[in-house]
This record gives C-alpha cells, sequence and structure tokens, in this order.
C-alpha cells in the first residue's frame, strides 16, 4: 500500500531532480549566457556615451551659433538707429529675450526710452472695468484722455493710453505725466517699469512671451492682439516672439490680413539670431518704412530683412 512516507521520498526525489537540472543547465549556459549579456550591455553603453557626445556636440555647436550672431550683429546694425528712440514693451514670461532686444537695439545705436513689462493681470477678464476705470482716472495734461476707444473693453482703452504715453504724438508728453501714468498702473499690478522711463519713442518693439494656455488663453490671446494693433495704429511697430503654441502672438498677427500689412514680425526672438533679426527689422520699419515678417515659422520670408538698396 502506499502510503504517506511514499509520497514524501517521491516528492523529494523531484525536487532534487528539478534542483540537479537547474544547477547542470547553468553551469551549462552560464559561459555563453554571460558573455552574450556582457557584450549587449557593452555596447548599449557605448551607444549611450555615443548618444551623450552627440547631444553636447548640438549644444555646443548651439552655443557658438548664438556667439557668432552676437559677434556679427554690428556689421548689420551698427549706427543703423542713431538718433532713434525706442521703447520695449514685454508680455508676460517672455523671459530674457527683451534683454536681447535691448542689446541689439543698443548696438544699432537707438536710445531705449522706456522698458515696460506688462504683467497676466492686464489680460484678465475680471479686471476689465477697473483696468478701464485706471485708463480714464489716470489722464495727465500732456496725455489726455480724449479720443481713446470708447467701449467696454479695458484692454484696448488701457493699451491705447499706454501709446500715447511711451510714443511721440504731436508733442512728446511730458517726463513727469509719464511718470505719472505708469506709476498708476505699476502700483495695482498692472505692469512694472524700468525707472527713468520716458516718452517721446518714435516706435516700440513688443516681445510676445508663450501663449496663455489656461481657461482664458483663447481672449487673453486675442487681447494681446489688440494691444499690438492700438501700439501700431498709425505707428511703426515691430512684435517679436516664438512661433510655438496655438494662439501666439506672432501668428495671430501673420494671419491678420491688415495687421500683416503694418506690423513687422520676427518668430525666433528666444535666439541671439532672433535678437538681431529684431534689431534690423526696428530699423527696416522705422527707418524705411518697410514691413517685414522674419525667422523660421510659417508666414516669415526670410531669416532677416532684406540689405537697404
Amino acid at each position: 500500500m502506499i502510503n504517506f512516507r511514499y509520497h514524501v521520498v517521491s516528492l523529494t526525489a523531484v525536487f532534487l531532480a528539478l534542483a540537479i537540472g537547474l544547477v547542470v543547465g547553468t553551469a551549462a549556459l552560464n559561459g555563453p549566457v554571460s558573455e552574450n549579456l556582457r557584450n549587449n550591455l557593452n555596447a548599449l553603453k557605448k551607444d549611450n556615451d555615443l548618444k551623450r557626445d552627440q547631444v553636447q556636440q548640438a549644444r555646443d555647436e548651439l552655443s557658438r551659433n548664438q556667439e557668432f550672431a552676437r559677434e556679427m550683429a554690428p556689421y548689420g546694425l551698427a549706427g543703423r538707429l542713431a538718433g532713434r528712440k525706442v521703447a520695449v514693451v514685454t508680455l508676460p514670461e517672455a523671459g530674457d529675450a527683451a534683454d536681447g532686444v535691448v542689446e541689439m537695439l543698443n548696438v544699432a545705436g537707438a536710445t531705449v526710452t522706456a522698458r515696460v513689462g506688462i504683467e497676466t493681470k492686464f489680460f484678465e477678464q475680471a479686471n476689465a472695468n477697473e483696468l478701464l476705470d485706471l485708463a480714464h482716472a489716470s489722464s495727465q495734461p500732456s496725455i489726455p484722455v480724449i479720443g481713446l476707444p470708447n467701449n467696454s473693453d479695458g484692454v484696448e482703452t488701457a493699451s491705447a493710453l499706454l501709446a500715447l504715453t511711451l510714443l511721440l504724438g504731436t508733442s512728446s508728453p511730458a517726463p513727469g505725466d509719464v511718470t505719472a501714468v505708469l506709476a498708476a498702473f505699476s502700483k495695482p499690478g498692472y505692469l512694472t517699469a524700468a525707472e527713468k522711463a520716458t516718452g517721446g519713442a518714435e516706435t516700440i518693439v513688443l516681445v510676445a512671451g508663450p501663449p496663455a494656455t489656461d481657461k482664458e488663453a483663447t481672449r487673453k490671446s486675442q487681447s494681446a492682439v489688440t494691444m499690438a494693433t492700438q501700439f501700431g495704429k498709425n505707428r511703426p511697430l515691430v512684435v517679436a516672439g516664438d512661433s510655438a503654441g496655438d494662439g501666439n502672438l506672432v501668428a495671430m498677427v501673420r494671419n491678420d490680413p491688415t495687421l500683416v500689412k503694418t506690423i513687422s514680425t520676427v518668430d525666433n526672438v528666444s535666439t541671439v539670431q532672433g535678437q538681431v533679426a529684431t534689431g534690423m527689422a526696428t530699423y527696416e520699419r522705422l527707418v524705411l518704412n518697410r514691413v517685414g515678417q522674419y525667422g523660421l515659422a510659417a508666414g516669415a520670408t526670410s531669416m532677416v530683412p532684406a540689405p537697404a538698396q
């Protein structure tokens, strides 16, 4: 009769056979398998090292290209804007691009009369009425609200007032009045302004950041177009930004059949090359009275303006 002891012995024999098989099999295959694994690991390491070197080389080349553009800038810009006055306005999250634009305007000999940074609050729907009231309350003797848009669009009215504040009209706004208007918008957090900002600029360079992505994104993008429209109303204007994202300002200007005829754009302002192109486009728009679209994205006719004839 088969009893419990028999089952125990049988099971023990089975597990012992399995263990012996695993040991023998591992010993037989250990050499080839281990060698194959080592070869694969070495190949992966070499491939990874190669990719790392290629990425670093691309970064180094980009850095050298940027430096090359910076060193070449004087050959295309030096003296082009000598004696001309330019205001630089930066939209939210434009980063360091505005610093590069100002650098190139300085290379061209321009006087930067003001640097103004527009805050996100300026474009928020909840602040439309406050912005409208603030615009009307900020009237100054040399910056009257007479003639501003007469509607309920706070961004449009406030942008029109800022244009009067920063730009040269029939006469240049009084320095004290410019300070008062900018301070009125700065105090509640609608913008920031560099010290000693003055009016009397002949043109504005509007440096755009990435488009908004929140639930008000569409309206904010359209408000940025509204601001550009007011800044460029019967005046030369250059919009410099990037081409990424739905609703980016450069693309919206280029896609507008009216604005594209009056506003110059540059779509790679985050690079030194784009900042140089912005300086050249400012010269072309202000001095030569020519409009152009420059950069790498859709709608650009070339990377930089053609040489003056």
